[in-house]
Parts: structure tokens; C-alpha cells; sequence
């Protein structure tokens, strides 16, 4: 998706990393083995320009969510405004947001990981990449990575510009086979930061517990 936030908005959510007022908690990944790198989980309410997205791109996700889980055999349904969705979180006990942002430097990297936060998961994703290659960073592409059954992993590299998003399964989705649609697995990450600094957003639509 080219152009989803401004330059403008870009840079405000890059520079919000440094105020702590807007945020609930802050990951440091070597810590955790996640890689190298640290992170900052939003609290609510989200920045306007976090929200807005997040709620313009539910809908349209959420059916293509209810197409995968019934092609998976999965029953899980999602309902049609993020409200209702995280109303269903919430009243399970997953009341923490999980839009964050991430930040690297030179020669930090994400781990290859899936954004699994609680009993309910929304199983698409979206990020969008704050800084601008070249200028701002070398290295730090953005990778997928999709485990087949009885095959060897398949990798991807997915480009991005300032203000692009890219939205991704969080942990599987199906693919159409000659018996029918099967699953796969989904990981992503990010490869390691030859210079600079760069920061991304990350829409996660299922709260954590």
C-alpha cells in the first residue's frame, strides 16, 4: 500500500518515540532473544493518525480474515467495526493496545516472530515503514517467511517507501492445493541495519492480555 501516512505524519510518529506519556511499556529485544533493537507498545488513547487507520482498515480485513479462517476449517468469525472486535477482547481480559513502534539502529535486526498476544488474534497485520531508505538507513528490509508442509521455507523481501504499509498474516493463512486449501505458517522480521536509523509503525488489531 504506497503513500498510506504523510511524510509529515511519519515523521511525528518517529519523533512520538521519544515522549513517554505515549506509551505503556518499551521492549529492549536482546533481552528477550527477539533480536536486536527495542520497541514501544501505545497506550490509549492512540494518536489520532494510529487510530484512524486502525479502524478504516478493520472492516475490510475482517472479511478477508472470515474468508481465511472458513477455508481453514477455523470457526472463528470476526465481527464487521473494530469496536465490536475489541469489545470481544476486552471482555476476555485482552485489554492492552498493541499498536507500537520500533526502532533500530546499526546492526539490529528482528527476529523471525509472530505477534501472538492472548486466546483471541486477529490474523492480519499491517505495518508501515516511518523512515526513508537510503537517507535515513541502509539495510533493514522487511521479510516474510512462509513454512509449507513437507517443504522448505519460502522467504520474501517486500520493499517499502516512506508512509508505504504492507499487510501480512500474523500466524497462518491458507493456500489453494489440488485437494483443497491448506495451511501455512507465517513468520516475519527484519534483516539487519547496515547504517543509520530506522523506525516503523506496527497496526495490530487484537489487544494483549
Amino acid at each position: 500500500m504506497n503513500g498510506l501516512v504523510s511524510p509529515e505524519a511519519c515523521a511525528a510518529l518517529a519523533a512520538s518515540y521519544d515522549v513517554e506519556d505515549a506509551f505503556r511499556s518499551r521492549i529492549v529485544m536482546a533481552r528477550h532473544g527477539f533480536g536486536r533493537g527495542e520497541y514501544k507498545y501505545f497506550a490509549y488513547p492512540l494518536p489520532p493518525v494510529v487510530s484512524a487507520l486502525r479502524v478504516a482498515m478493520y472492516p475490510p480485513l475482517a472479511g478477508i480474515a472470515n474468508h481465511w479462517n472458513e477455508a481453514m476449517g477455523i470457526d472463528v468469525r470476526y465481527p464487521s467495526t473494530l469496536a465490536e472486535y475489541l469489545d470481544r477482547c476486552h471482555r476476555a481480559g485482552q485489554t492492552k493496545p498493541t499498536p507500537l513502534v520500533l526502532r533500530y539502529a546499526e546492526g539490529d535486526y528482528n527476529c523471525l516472530h509472530q505477534d501472538v498476544y492472548g486466546e483471541h488474534l486477529f490474523p492480519i497485520q499491517a505495518t508501515v515503514l516511518l523512515a526513508v531508505p537510503g537517507r535515513d538507513f541502509t539495510g533493514g528490509e522487511f521479510v516474510l517467511t512462509e513454512q509449507r508442509p513437507r517443504m522448505q521455507s519460502r522467504a520474501e523481501v517486500v520493499p517499502l517507501d516512506q508512509g508505504d504499509g504492507v499487510i501480512f498474516p500474523v500466524r497462518h493463512r491458507p493456500v489453494r492445493g489440488s485437494r483443497g486449501s491448506y495451511r501455512v505458517t507465517m513468520r516475519h522480521g527484519v534483516s539487519r541495519l547496515r547504517s543509520g536509523h530506522r523506525h516503523t509503525l506496527g497496526i495490530i488489531f487484537h489487544d494483549a492480555r
